[in-house]
């Protein structure tokens, strides 16, 4: 697996399990990726994001695995 992949997913991992308090320790750059995986537009908001904003301060490469990311948590549930 690529190395974004599988950063990304264990900070989403993070969050989702630990909520807010998981999230609010990880960096902007990580906070604003796993906020686009997790779907929480209201963390974005939290952060003065967009998700335009969100998407573009993440780059091509970290947005084209967030769909798998987030589907990979779907499948944990």
């Amino acid at each position: 697996m690529d190395d974004r992949y599988e950063h990304l997913l264990r900070k989403a991992r993070d969050a989702k399990r630990g909520g807010h308090d998981a999230w609010g320790v990880q960096s902007t750059g990580e906070k604003v990726a796993v906020a686009l995986v997790l779907n929480r537009a209201d963390w974005l908001a939290e952060i003065d994001y967009t998700i335009p904003e969100a998407i573009d301060r993440s780059g091509q490469e970290w947005v084209a695995v967030i769909p798998q990311v987030a589907r990979q948590l779907a499948e944990e549930e």
